[in-house]
């Protein structure tokens, strides 16, 4: 029950009207008889400095981070975790003793745990998106040792930053999406990841219903793993064309609610998230 006493957890963003996240925190929160609950706050991207200062003035135990604001936040922190500045991008804030941010990025691990089953070891990948998804995404790639990372975006000064950051860790490709060479990439690559919000419930996308349009997917072929970050609907436009051409599908979900476990783990000091509960949580709205 909520009292004045109750501390709150929020996810800052833009749109957040979509996300699951309230639902499967606060069914953890519950299970483990926490006095938090769990919010959902859209911000608008000139608010967000100040809005993130005011939370902290607040009775607030720490926030997700999501589009477009995984990369403004790091100036914001007084202290970051190894991976988050590995990654570069931050996803999860909690206060410290000092009512300052603290920040780590939980994306990573979300995003390797459903390509734990398959070998893709000295394999190719492709990602689609250069924010901080995408960031993630490749860091996850090169700790399962894929051999070639390719990105492609639309966003010239983001494709730079990425392959500076990365640069001495894998072969790394950037593409604009007007590259000529996008289908070949398409066509080669045995995994492919849409960290776009191409795809999403809540986004309108009259020109294209697939990433960067439907021109540089007709070389897909069925030996490809479609992986989409996106798990509002579960199956997206994308996801729905891959298996209409036999390839393996996967969804954001086990993404959300891994990195969300690891989260809720982080704001309270390291005690166990109830994945199983989480999972279950979600089961009607999916």
């Amino acid at each position: 029950m909520i009292s004045s006493k109750t501390s709150f957890l929020a996810l800052i963003g833009n749109p957040v009207n979509h996300s699951l996240s309230p639902i499967m925190h606060n069914a953890a929160i519950k299970h483990l008889g926490l006095d938090l609950v769990y919010l959902a706050i859209p911000c608008k991207e000139e608010d967000f400095d100040s809005t993130i200062n005011v939370l902290k003035k607040l009775n607030c135990r720490g926030l997700n981070i999501t589009i477009p604001f995984k990369e403004k936040v790091f100036d914001l922190c007084s202290e970051i975790s190894p991976i988050a500045h590995k990654v570069k991008a931050i996803n999860t804030l909690k206060i410290n003793d000092d009512n300052e941010w603290i920040g780590t990025n939980t994306d990573v691990e979300g995003f390797i745990s459903p390509l734990k089953n398959f070998d893709l070891k000295n394999k190719k990948g492709t990602i689609l998106g250069s924010g901080g998804a995408a960031r993630a995404a490749i860091q996850g790639l090169l700790e399962i040792n894929l051999a070639e990372i390719n990105v492609i975006t639309r966003n010239k000064r983001s494709l730079e930053k990425i392959l500076k950051d990365f640069s001495c860790e894998a072969t790394i490709n950037g593409f604009l999406d007007t590259n000529v060479v996008n289908d070949k990439l398409i066509q080669n690559s045995d995994l492919i990841v849409n960290s776009t919000p191409v795809g999403m419930k809540s986004i309108s996308n009259k020109e294209h219903s697939l990433p960067f349009g439907e021109k540089i997917w007709e070389s897909l072929n069925s030996n490809t793993i479609i992986y989409d970050l996106i798990y509002n609907p579960r199956q997206t436009p994308l996801l729905q064309f891959g298996l209409e051409r036999n390839c393996v599908a996967i969804d954001g979900l086990e993404m959300l609610v891994s990195q969300g476990a690891k989260s809720l783990s982080f704001w309270t000091d390291g005690l166990e998230a109830p994945l199983k509960v989480m999972k279950e949580s979600l089961k009607e709205y999916v």
